[in-house]
């Protein structure tokens, strides 16, 4: 079974660019996207449904703003949509999908870019998502977190640790929240498979167009896994070569 993550930053801007295309190439079984910026009456969702894929999206209330889609072979044993949190939802942050004993947490994590206030959310949303996914783990213990977290967890991950070390995604205080949220019975697949790789990114700076071509990005996207299916982690990897986005697409691979 493969898991694609992926933060398209904008679903119709990365069908332009060969979204489509590239998934037809590229066979995914769940097919995870953050940042959609679109609601589902936005696009002909038939170029999905097409390849054979159900389609479960939540739309932030904002438009052209946030949201998150899944879009599975498997038909969903059912879809929830949001946390219960307010602004999180209205937001568009957070999906759930389940496909019989399996369950997706689909997520786009708050960005602090923007300034004191939205780095404040973001504390506030990981304490309120970390309580809320605990709970839903103690429910359906086999569960995969996709999504694009905005947090570069350790200094491997991000291309220059002492020139962004007052950078939001890798503060002191995000870092210490991604240590202890592993503790709690959670796998990063990607360093489980890959523990020493330098320069895996998943994320660069469209600032500069010379950031991505030298590699000089972040790994803020995740596909972690409970430790109830450790065990079936086949491999994580990272295609910086496919380029739809300011993001790459990242992959897990499932034994069955």
């Amino acid at each position: 079974m493969r898991i694609v993550s992926y933060n398209v930053n904008g679903i119709r801007a990365a069908i332009k660019k060969g979204l489509i295309e590239w998934l037809t190439e590229y066979p995914v079984d769940i097919f995870c996207v953050q940042e959609t910026k679109a609601t589902p009456n936005d696009i002909d969702l038939t170029v999905f449904t097409n390849l054979g894929y159900h389609v479960a999206w939540f739309p932030a209330q904002k438009k052209g703003y946030s949201g998150v889609a899944v879009f599975s072979k498997k038909k969903p044993t059912q879809v929830i949509c949001g946390t219960g949190h307010k602004l999180s939802d209205f937001e568009g942050r957070v999906i759930r999908v389940d496909i019989d004993e399996l369950t997706i947490v689909n997520a786009y994590f708050p960005s602090g870019t923007s300034g004191e206030e939205r780095q404040n959310y973001k504390y506030q949303w990981l304490e309120e998502f970390n309580t809320w996914i605990q709970i839903l783990k103690k429910e359906r213990p086999n569960i995969i977190l996709a999504g694009d977290y905005n947090i570069a967890h350790n200094e491997i991950d991000i291309h220059d640790p002492k020139g962004n070390k007052k950078s939001s995604g890798f503060l002191p205080a995000e870092r210490v929240w991604m240590d202890q949220f592993l503790t709690q019975d959670w796998v990063d697949s990607f360093r489980h498979k890959n523990p020493t790789e330098i320069g895996a990114y998943s994320w660069w700076s469209q600032r500069f167009p010379s950031v991505r071509l030298n590699n000089k990005g972040w790994r803020i996207d995740y596909l972690c896994t409970t430790k109830a299916l450790e065990s079936k982690i086949k491999e994580a990897t990272i295609l910086p070569m496919v380029k739809q986005s300011d993001h790459c697409p990242i992959v897990l691979e499932l034994k069955k």
